[in-house]
């Protein structure tokens, strides 16, 4: 694990110096806003450390609940209920909503935490080919019967930034009876009206069983929700063991994530600068004969397809001071580990064309053996 020595930005401080830093999630800069810092600092003075319970004894507070009901508001739905992690909203929504009889249709590349949750609900599970709407039919079909089917995908696919056909998924819930949780996590404050995520994006809201919004990525805090119906919400307290079972966020950090989602609802230049660069890099690296993978967001995957390889030109990007992480199994499947660059808001026009220079030399200097 590298270490880095200051606060999220496009140049991060290390042991080793200055490293212009293309692998973080912090999509619109926000990780490192005054305002932001500002709304946990007063947090801080008013709630203290932290909740020091599970919210279910004394750890709820009236910063919880107003976050819930501005996520509500946000999302367009009855209700959200917060989680102190997406990995735990995941779990959470998953092994509540869900039980013996019912089925999950799930996409081959879901995040890790989806797959978990998959695991672990009693649900017979089915998986079905990325993107391929036709494959997600084709199990709709196998599983006609009187239980609760689920359809799990992310929104942005972490690995590939690549996007969920969402419509087509919608069309086929409607017709074969099925629910719809999305996963918005990369999409988040990057893709909709207000940052509203991809649902929004194309008018799907409502349509949308269960949204999962995670905060460590566009919104810069960390936390996450469930944004859904009240009937939802009211199961999802008191069924999802890793909401009960778990002291509460910090309450301070709640206060942030107001901050943050108001910064990011009114963000539409940071939204624009982002998109300009993530344009800039493609055509750029497309100038420059580097291959890349098929994403329009802010995940730009450049595949390389052996693991030591990859490892071999992220240490060589290092030397050069930009720092972005090769991407291995198990984490992708073998044979295709790729370099996972993220482009945000706060990088400059100078700073991918560093990046671009610097990738192109190693991985001439990294040829396959």
């Amino acid at each position: 694990m590298r270490v880095i020595r200051s606060a999220p930005g496009p140049v991060v401080e290390t042991p080793d110096g200055p490293k212009l830093c293309f692998c973080s999630n912090d999509y619109l800069g926000l990780a490192a806003d005054p305002r932001v810092a500002e709304a946990i600092r007063s947090g801080v003075d008013r709630w203290g450390a932290g909740a020091a319970s599970s919210r279910l004894v004394a750890g709820n507070t009236a910063a919880h609940a107003e976050l819930e009901e501005r996520l509500a508001e946000f999302a367009g739905t009855e209700a959200a209920v917060l989680f102190p992690t997406g990995f735990q909203a995941s779990l959470g929504a998953l092994t509540a909503l869900t039980d013996e009889g019912d089925i999950v249709l799930s996409d081959e590349l879901n995040h890790a935490s989806l797959v978990d949750g998959c695991r672990l609900s009693r649900a017979r599970v089915l998986v079905f080919r990325h993107l391929d709407a036709e494959h997600l039919e084709q199990r709709l079909r196998e599983s006609a019967g009187p239980g609760l089917r689920l359809i799990v995908t992310d929104a942005v696919f972490s690995m590939d930034g690549d996007i969920a056909p969402l419509a087509e998924i919608c069309r086929l819930a409607d017709r074969h009876g099925a629910h719809v949780l999305l996963d918005e996590a990369h999409a988040l404050g990057v893709l909709g009206p207000g940052g509203r995520g991809l649902a929004a994006s194309l008018g799907l809201g409502e349509r949308v069983a269960l949204r999962a919004f995670t905060f460590g990525k566009a919104l810069g805090v960390s936390g996450a929700a469930v944004a859904c119906d009240s009937s939802a919400a009211r199961l999802l307290a008191s069924r999802a063991r890793s909401l009960l079972y778990t002291t509460a966020p910090p309450p301070h950090l709640c206060e942030a994530l107001l901050a943050a989602l108001s910064l990011a609802e009114a963000a539409d230049a940071r939204r624009e600068r982002l998109g300009a660069n993530v344009a800039r890099f493609r055509e750029l690296a497309a100038a420059a004969g580097i291959p890349l993978g098929n994403s329009s967001t802010p995940i730009q995957p450049v595949p390389v397809g052996d693991a030591r390889r990859v490892m071999r030109v992220s240490e060589s990007l290092w030397d050069s001071g930009v720092f972005v992480q090769g991407i291995r199994p198990p984490t992708v499947p073998a044979g295709t580990s790729r370099l996972r660059v993220t482009l945000t808001a706060a990088h400059e026009p100078e700073h991918i064309g560093r990046l671009v220079a610097a990738l192109s030399a190693a991985l001439d200097r990294t040829e396959a053996r």
